[in-house]
């Protein structure tokens, strides 16, 4: 089996130094679908150095992603074929806001394998820390599909109940047909999302756009509509990543107001609500 989870969960963490500047923020936020319209001053704030402030979910790009997602899959003990690799969930907790620029380690290792009998389930922890103290936790969830049924454990169940009543607010947000290409270029080179030809192999029958691309594209449509456009106030952003978006369709991010959360559902419009994001929650402050 190209997965040994014993051995990939005691392995040492690895640890290495990011930076990143505010060229690197703006160009996420751009990736992301900031900026339209551009003059608009709700925008400027995501996309003019003088008046940038940091959308959380930056921090699953920051430094490039080093270490991230595809080293994490050169970790002891794990040998994928990345064409069976799908991200499945993200879980972001913030310590404190992010700041535009700046230097910080960060220490990744595998902190759980779970066996779902048709794939594996890495679980892919990194912790981020500055000189004032830890910074954010990313946790990634990644399948992999074909590589379960060794007998393990199966891991915590990760679905909850959908919410309750009509959404307290629903918007919609297009998805460009370069999105992908603009997206990718903040360090996710998975050629899923690029190459026609490799997206075949893995079963698409054209590239998929990043379900972290999706992700900072629902954080956003949260933040600028109940939240008051203040990107401090989130604490933590989790998602299961429930289907996949193509680039040139319709995000519909349906939210639901709770006590100091925000419940979601992302759904592809132009696929008669294909689900997109599921069991979505952003708590804030």
């Amino acid at each position: 089996m190209p997965i040994d989870a014993a051995k990939a969960v005691a392995a040492e963490p690895r640890t290495g130094e990011i930076s990143w500047e505010r060229r690197d923020v703006q160009l996420y936020h751009l990736g992301i679908g900031a900026g339209r319209p551009a003059t608009d001053p709700d925008e400027l704030r995501y996309t003019l150095e003088s008046r940038l402030h940091v959308l959380p979910s930056f921090a699953t790009v920051a430094g490039a992603g080093s270490p991230g997602v595809i080293n994490g899959l050169s970790m002891p003990g794990i040998d994928v074929d990345l064409a069976k690799v799908l991200h499945g969930g993200q879980s972001l907790t913030l310590h404190r806001p992010l700041p535009a620029s700046g230097t910080a380690t960060a220490t990744g290792r595998i902190a759980a394998v779970y066996d779902k009998v048709k794939a594996a389930v890495l679980v892919m922890r990194t912790e981020v820390a500055d000189s004032d103290g830890p910074l954010w936790t990313n946790d990634a969830q990644i399948f992999v599909r074909g590589e379960g049924g060794w007998g393990g454990d199966r891991g915590p169940a990760t679905r909850t109940d959908p919410p309750a009543g009509e959404p307290d607010r629903t918007v919609d947000r297009p998805v460009r047909d370069d999105q992908a290409l603009l997206y990718r270029l903040s360090g996710d080179y998975n050629p899923l999302h690029a190459d026609p030809e490799f997206a075949k192999l893995a079963g698409f029958d054209r590239p998929i756009l990043h379900g972290l691309c999706t992700y900072g594209m629902t954080l956003k449509a949260v933040v600028d509509t109940l939240l008051d456009g203040d990107v401090s106030r989130v604490r933590s952003y989790t998602t299961r990543f429930a289907g996949v978006v193509y680039p040139g369709e319709t995000l519909r991010i349906r939210m639901w107001r709770g006590d100091a959360r925000v419940r979601v559902a992302v759904s592809a419009v132009e696929r008669d609500d294909a689900p997109a994001l599921a069991d979505t929650v952003v708590e804030h402050s």
